[in-house]
């Protein structure tokens, strides 16, 4: 049986994001190389999180993209992705030539599980 759900709405923006974008814009500094919003997020980040380094990226394809590239993923490897998410989250696996695999989804939390994947 299918129980129907009422999905929160997406993309949710805070006051003060809307705000730090708005100055961005109306700066005309809206590059990497003209600006300093991305270094200054960056850096922010990266104390934050007791990182030496950060890099931001344009978006959440992008970024599981490098990241699969980075760990060396490729042709005849296989990943395990949620059914449940962003239709990017599987097609970065195979644009590096990689086969997803989807994992089930738990009932109560509707995410993957260490025992949902260890299924597959």
């Amino acid at each position: 049986m299918v129980t129907p759900t009422t999905l929160a709405a997406w993309p949710v923006f805070e006051t003060d994001e809307l705000a730090a974008v708005d100055a961005v814009l109306r700066s005309g500094r809206v590059n990497y190389w003209t600006g300093t919003a991305c270094r200054d997020f960056e850096r922010a980040w990266s104390d934050a999180h007791q990182g030496m380094h950060c890099l931001s990226m344009a978006n959440g394809s992008l970024t599981m993209d490098a990241a699969l590239r980075v760990l060396g993923i490729g042709a005849g490897d296989e990943v395990i992705v949620s059914p449940r998410s962003y239709v990017a989250s599987a097609m970065c696996v195979a644009l590096c030539g990689a086969t997803p695999v989807f994992a089930d989804v738990d009932l109560e939390s509707g995410c993957m599980t260490a025992d949902t994947a260890e299924a597959v």
